[in-house]
This record gives structure tokens, sequence and C-alpha cells, in this order.
């Protein structure tokens, strides 16, 4: 049987499954017509990549681009904990920025090109920590990348927008770097990004000129859009702040837009859309099996993980036909699984029963 064959079959089984997914367990699901063996061979000797994923759902993303909406792509990175693996270039410790403390597991930095309430996973790429260093302030060796997210969000947002019209690209306030943004600005992206608080800003060309700069904090946008020069940067932005309360807390989200001719409302409803990111994120870890691979060498994880986010974009298009979310197609399966599996129980139970009798 043909790679593209047992790639679509393991596909299938990581949509399918609930448990851990191993060679073993797909070839009994399909009664041993084709060994554990051929499997593990696939995934220990072909190469999935970005290039693979982008090749399987180039048709896809190319028709979305040519839809009348808005058109975004949303560049995030997540961390699915893997802390009982062993440690590995990818499987290693992460900061993650969400809970503020470093974890053990797989890193990965995603591109989601969202039109028409579809998304398509147009590129990933595993944060690959290859370096091993030694900590200045411990004196205790840790890993490092040798390229960067950063480095892997320009480099993905160049090549995404060679083979793709987007409208905006979206960010959250980890990349919104002035490197990155006069990346974007040479190739004529536009972008919404949200932007720490503590950066500085002219509030016209000629304060610019003349650094009087200001902390983001002190101005008082409202409910508007405000025009503002970046510390760092010779092109102005548009500058918001959405406040949000929780009982007595109170908490900011600031955002830069290099779109000039928005307004407050259209930015806002532009950096909503990234949530799909999130969703995204979510789905690959619960619904395609992303980090329920018991391998242990980097080779074979990785092509795992590739095939994993592939499986996303299978399931995407599933649940456009079924009119349905990727949580209840996946609860779907189950219990039509589950449904089978007890069919069968009383089948043996009847079996056992009149045996005995």
């Amino acid at each position: 049987m043909a790679v593209d064959n047992l790639k679509e079959l393991y596909m299938d089984y990581l949509i399918s499954s609930t448990q851990l997914t191993t060679c073993t367990g797909i070839s009994k699901v399909l009664d041993g017509e084709i060994s554990h063996d051929r499997f593990t061979r696939m995934l220990a000797t072909s190469t999935f990549d970005s290039r693979n994923l982008w090749l399987q759902n180039k048709i896809m993303a190319t028709e979305l681009a040519r839809a009348d909406e808005i058109k975004v792509l949303s560049i995030d990175d997540s961390i699915m904990a893997k802390p009982h693996t062993d440690e590995n270039e990818i499987n290693c410790w992460h900061f993650d920025h969400c809970s503020g403390k470093s974890i053990k597991g797989v890193g990965f930095l995603s591109a989601l090109f969202n039109a028409q309430g579809m998304n398509v996973p147009v590129m990933m790429e595993l944060i690959r920590k290859d370096l091993v260093v030694v900590d200045g302030k411990t004196g205790r060796e840790k890993r490092k990348a040798s390229i960067g997210k950063n480095e892997l969000f320009r480099r993905m947002t160049g090549q995404c927008s060679q083979h793709l019209y987007i409208d905006y690209v979206l960010a959250d306030s980890w990349f919104c770097s002035n490197e990155n943004m006069k990346h974007l600005f040479k190739r004529k992206l536009h972008f919404v990004m949200a932007i720490k608080s503590n950066r500085l800003v002219a509030l016209s060309e000629e304060d610019r000129k003349k650094g009087n700069w200001i902390n983001i904090k002190l101005l008082d946008p409202g409910q508007a859009e405000k025009m503002v020069w970046l510390k760092g940067l010779d092109r102005p932005l548009l500058l918001t702040r959405q406040v949000f309360k929780n009982g007595d807390d109170t908490a900011n989200l600031y955002l830069v837009c290099s779109d000039l001719g928005l307004s407050f409302d259209q930015v806002t409803a532009l950096y909503k859309r990234r949530w799909c990111v999130e969703q995204y994120h979510k789905a690959v870890k619960q619904v395609t099996s992303f980090g329920k691979s018991p391998t242990k060498r980097v080779k074979t994880q990785s092509n795992h993980f590739y095939l994993s986010i592939m499986a996303y974009s299978k399931m995407e298009i599933l649940k456009i036909r079924s009119n349905t979310n990727e949580f209840q197609l996946k609860s779907r399966i189950y219990y039509h699984a589950l449904k089978v599996a007890m069919e069968e129980v009383k089948k043996l139970s009847t079996n056992q029963y009149k045996k005995v009798a």
C-alpha cells in the first residue's frame, strides 16, 4: 500500500481515537490487514512537514483566498504538555506566557488562514530547541532554539503572502516587535496585533522627531481609535484600547493596526477573529490526538504531530459537510463506536447465556 494511503488511514485513526494512538492499535482496528510494522516504518522513514501541510491544503486555501469577504492569517504558538515523555529537541521545556511558568512539552507555531467561516492551517513549525547552552545565571545547561519564534513568524508571513491574498495578519503581543512590523510593512501586509502596555509612542510626527515619547498607559482613547507613532517605527499606526471588567477587576487590551482607515469597531472586530486560532489549538489537542502518541524519537514524534494537524484539516471539511463543529463530530463518532461496542457486548452475553443453558 502506498504511503499516501497509509497516511490517510492514520489520519482517520487520529480523528476516531479517544485513547493513545499506536501503530499496533491502528493495525488491530484494521483486523490485522495492514501490519503495525508498515505504520511504524511510515512514521520512522517518511518526512511530513509544513510543505506537506501546504500541499494538502493548497486547493482549499486558494479557493478561500478568492472570497469577497475579509481574509485573515492568524499566527500563534501553543504548547502540548508531555511531562512524562523523555526530553529531546522538540519535547523540552518551554515558557508558557499564559501560565507564566515553564512547562515540559512540544511547542509549535501555526499559520491559520481564515475566511468564510473556515480555518485552514497552511503552515506549522515545531519549536526545535536544538542547541544546548549554559545559563549565565544558574550555570546549568539548557536548551535553546537556533530559530526563534519571531524569526519563524517572519518566515511564515513571508511565504504565506507569496501564495495567498491576505487582508490582515493577526497576532498577540508576543509577536508585536518593531522588527516584525517592519517586515510586514515591507511585505505590504496590513496587521492588527496586541501590544504590551509598556511601549512608548508619540502623538504626532513632530513629537516623534523631537523624541517626545509617552507610555501608552497614559493615553485614554476611550471607545475610539487614535493615531500614534510607535518608538522605533517611522510610520503611524492606529491605537485602540479595550477595557474588560470582571467584578472589581479590570483589564486593558491595547491593539495596534496598520490600516489607518479603520474605525475602533472594525479594529476590534478583526482582532476577535484571532480567537479561531485558539479554537484550532484546542481541537488538535482534543480531537485529532496531537499529544496521544507514545513515540519516543524526534522523527516519529514530528511526523505524528504534522499528521495530526493534517487530520484537523480533514476534520474541518467533515464538519462543514455535517453542519456541526469538531467537538460535536468527535462525540458523534465516539457514541457510534460506543453503540457498536454495546451491541458486541450484548451479542457475547446472549451467546454465553445460550451456551450455559
